[in-house]
């Protein structure tokens, strides 16, 4: 049976360290704040908005959320942005996606100022990701790299499959990877929904990362005994016996394969806590590059 990955336990790790970090902040008189911008009432938005929020206010993160309608404008987007970019009591950005009209995203995501990018999808935090350099990694593959490091599981010379090809995860988690760095010196090979015969792939992995928003995209025949799986999606299933009426499973048949890998995430519980908790990561280290502190 594999060992679970708890990320709750892991994201609650780093939010100590980060309480403890906004704590020596504050008595330098610099107080880290995250700027969110809801757009319209999308139930699963709202409800992780809230979250962020909650966690901002447990780090002693400031935090402040402008919420706007469905109807809204590009430039009434804008407008919002750019008075968060000005405005020296934030150093975190977040604006919620997707926004009602996902037309507008490329203009409101290159509207951030790139020093406040917390989400890491400014094209200038991208390729200064590409390139290796210092920037704001996106909050999932960063929150899988950690989850990979404090458990134990060695990268270095591994073969990873990522499934999924998102900017959002799949790619940057490609890049990462295979960096020439602590987290990173893995050979990766990228699978998607066009790859034939998928399964030729994920049995050479020494971990596999399912990224693709679809149950049971990865089985048990899938995988070599041993790997190490992490569970990247979200995917909301019919479930009568639940109040609400769905359960929330990954891309992964967890119980399936949990019986062959030697590590394994769950959903919930697995990669979801860390994507907020390294944001809250991104916002304080946006602080101490702004004031030019240790």
């Amino acid at each position: 049976m594999a060992k679970i990955l708890d990320g709750k336990a892991i994201s609650a790790e780093i939010r100590a360290e980060l309480k403890s970090r906004v704590s020596e902040l504050k008595e330098k008189g610099i107080v880290p704040g995250l700027a969110v911008l809801l757009v319209g009432d999308d139930p699963a938005s709202r409800s992780y908005v809230t979250a962020k929020e909650r966690a901002c206010e447990e780090a002693g993160i400031y935090s402040r959320e402008v919420k706007l309608p469905a109807t809204a404008s590009l430039n009434e987007i804008l407008d919002v942005v750019q008075q968060f970019n000005a405005d020296d009591q934030i150093n975190g950005i977040l604006v919620q996606l997707p926004l009602p009209d996902s037309s507008m995203e490329e203009s409101v995501i290159e509207a951030i100022d790139p020093d406040k990018d917390v989400d890491g999808f400014h094209p200038m935090n991208v390729g200064r990701m590409m390139m290796g350099l210092p920037a704001f990694l996106p909050c999932t593959p960063h929150g899988i790299l950690q989850i990979l490091k404090r458990s134990g599981i060695e990268t270095s010379g591994a073969h990873v499959v990522v499934i999924g090809r998102s900017n959002i995860v799949g790619r940057p988690m490609l890049n990462l990877l295979s960096q020439k760095s602590e987290l990173g010196n893995a050979t990766v090979t990228m699978c998607h929904t066009r790859t034939k015969n998928m399964a030729e792939y994920t049995r050479q992995a020494d971990i596999v990362i399912a990224a693709v928003g679809w149950p049971n995209t990865l089985t048990a025949d899938m995988i070599k005994p041993g790997a190490v799986v992490i569970d990247v999606g979200v995917n909301r299933i019919p479930d009568d016996s639940k109040k609400s009426g769905f359960r929330l499973v990954g891309d992964v048949d967890f119980e399936a394969v949990s019986e062959k890998a030697s590590a394994i995430t769950p959903v919930p519980g697995g990669v979801g806590p860390m994507t907020i908790t390294m944001l809250l990561v991104n916002t304080v280290e946006s602080a101490v590059r702004r004031h030019g502190v240790e």
